[in-house]
């Protein structure tokens, strides 16, 4: 067997512990002796749920397989188990809440699966270091908007004078992030049938590029709608 070939087992095998027999990647209890299998690394919660990675999930399938898991997990069933069954049942049962958490919200879904596949999309943080070329207009003209907020309401000015500037000021805002919506919501459907298709991998790095430069700009949107919000409760 050549170090490539054990290199694929160990990624699409479990072994078990207890009679050290071969499980797939996506079993939870071990086909020869039936005992559950300790968590591996190696998986990801699309497998953990015996679900493709795919970024349409229906809502109901989702719920029954997380159900019927919990109690094949749940550690009341393995009282009487061993050390380490008992410690297997307590791992998968928290992957599997973990997993059900991700996996039910589309943008947590979208985000789950740029990690899985090198491309996180880094979270609020680095969506609020730099201004996506896409938005520079608009943060401009916001920006703009903020000052003279800010200058009114610091020369005393009553409160019906500067916030409805400032409601103003978000609508382009609020359409941006309806827009970007709208366009995440394509993208997730033009990555799924590529799934469906084997597509190359050049054609699936071309939609996860695009997915994530959107949910950076959807990052960006975000905290640029929370600074408005502060702005609107000052006082």
């Amino acid at each position: 067997m050549t170090p490539e070939t054990q290199d694929n087992l160990a990624t699409s095998l479990q072994i078990c512990r207890n009679c050290r027999g071969g499980a797939p990647i996506d079993a939870h209890f071990c086909p020869q002796c039936t005992k559950i299998l300790s968590l591996g690394r190696q998986g990801d919660y699309f497998s953990f749920l015996g679900l493709p990675r795919k970024l349409s999930i229906d809502a109901a399938e989702l719920e029954q397989r997380f159900r019927t898991l919990s109690r094949s997990f749940h550690p009341d069933y393995f009282y009487n188990a061993t050390t380490a069954e008992r410690r297997a049942s307590l791992e998968r049962s928290s992957y599997l809440n973990d997993a059900y958490r991700t996996l039910r919200q589309p943008i947590s879904r979208v985000e789950y699966l740029l990690q899985l596949e090198g491309l996180p999309a880094g979270g609020n943080g680095e969506g609020a270091k730099q201004v996506p070329a896409a938005l520079l207009e608009d943060v401009f003209a916001l920006n703009e908007e903020l000052d003279v907020v800010r200058d009114l309401r610091a020369s005393g000015a009553p409160e019906d004078e500067w916030r409805p500037r400032l409601e103003q000021a978000r609508h382009p805002i609020d359409a941006r992030r309806a827009a970007h919506e709208a366009d995440l919501q394509t993208l997730s459907q033009q990555w799924d049938a590529l799934v469906d298709r084997n597509a190359s991998e050049a054609e699936r790095r071309g939609v996860l590029t695009s997915l994530r430069e959107r949910m950076l700009e959807r990052n960006y949107i975000n905290n640029l709608l929370a600074g408005i919000e502060r702005e609107l409760t000052v006082t």
